[in-house]
């Protein structure tokens, strides 16, 4: 099989396509002929061996990738044979290897795709899609709130806000550059504006005024920086800030925007971050991944989140990778064998 491996951490350039034995499932594994593979900021990040992340450095040689979508081609010992020809999604977890042709993986990690879902898209919110309803858990959304959307056209900024649009709250989306901003507009955000522009938070509060609006109710925080604060000083009294990363310092650099006790009670708003253990507490249950896996498709199944997918050749997983890290994407990038 074709495979991308990484032999030592370092830039982009050093992920190189490979032909590899294919691999062979063992007892209640699965291998799964990959027809996409997911893409995360995280990748880039243990490609060029940063540590500190949610997830370690992997011995290498490594394959990348821990999203996949394909179709079952082969099942090992005490696996339900019901599941060969099957076209699946499943995150892979902790254990690397999304970015080949051909993937291994527990049985009890599959989904069966959904209909009318193609295997970009089914990628897209098992890995994205799971965090992004993880996230709506927590913000609680209704008619009644003003959501500003840093990072909009991201895979994550896009289902939000639709998802937002969805429930008939009123959406400030940001983007960088005119591409961006424009896709924002179409997902249907309320007013979409470029961050890289200075005047942007000045034509928010214009905004605002237009609708009698003290101010913003909610901000999803995934920037930080100086995106992030501009967007945190537009919040109302009342106001919520979601954190659930912060890219404007790369994906494992820099930190959340921080307040001080006194500054959150001055102003009247909350500021949590909701990934990890606060998010899947909300979720409860045995396994709270696959329910939220589980709701992300049907979201996408019934059509009322539409992901935004971008794909690359598997060949160019290093083009893949730059485009990441210079914010060159729109929607949830997807290496296609």
């Amino acid at each position: 099989m074709r495979a991308i491996r990484l032999h030592t951490f370092g830039p982009a350039e050093n992920l190189v396509c490979e032909t590899l034995d294919d691999p062979s499932p063992g007892p209640g594994e699965v291998r799964i002929a990959v027809a996409a593979a997911g893409v995360h900021l995280l990748d880039t990040a243990l490609r060029a061996g940063q540590e500190g992340g949610p997830a370690p450095l992997p011995a290498l040689p490594t394959v990348p990738g821990r999203e996949v979508a394909g179709t079952v081609d082969a099942v090992g010992a005490g696996t339900d044979p019901s599941w060969l020809g099957r076209p699946v999604v499943a995150h892979l977890g902790m254990v690397p290897g999304g970015y080949a042709e051909l993937a291994v993986t527990a049985a009890d990690r599959l989904h069966a795709v959904p209909d009318g879902l193609d295997p970009a898209q089914a990628v897209a919110m098992i890995g994205t899609g799971r965090t992004t309803m993880g996230i709506l858990l927590c913000a609680r959304l209704t008619a009644d709130d003003l959501a500003i959307v840093p990072a909009a056209a991201g895979g994550i900024g896009s289902l939000l806000v639709q998802y937002a649009r969805n429930v008939g709250a009123t959406v400030v989306g940001l983007a960088g550059g005119p591409t961006k901003v424009a896709h924002v507009r179409a997902l249907g955000a309320d007013l979409a504006l470029d961050y890289t522009v200075a005047d942007w938070p000045h034509r928010v509060r214009e905004f605002l005024a237009e609708r009698g609006a003290a101010g913003a109710t909610v901000v999803f925080d995934s920037v930080g920086g100086a995106p992030g604060r501009a967007a945190v000083d537009l919040l109302a009294r009342g106001g919520r800030h979601l954190v659930f990363g912060w890219s404007s310092g790369g994906p494992l650099t820099g930190g959340p925007l921080e307040f001080t006790d006194a500054e959150r009670a001055a102003r009247g708003i909350t500021s949590e971050s909701v990934l990890g253990p606060t998010m899947l507490a909300r979720v409860g249950g045995l396994d709270p991944l696959r329910t939220l896996e589980t709701a992300a498709l049907a979201e996408a199944a019934a059509g009322r989140l539409v992901p935004t997918v971008q794909r690359f050749p598997l060949a160019e997983a290093a083009a893949a990778h730059r485009a990441l890290e210079t914010r060159g994407t729109i929607g949830k990038v997807v290496l296609v064998p």
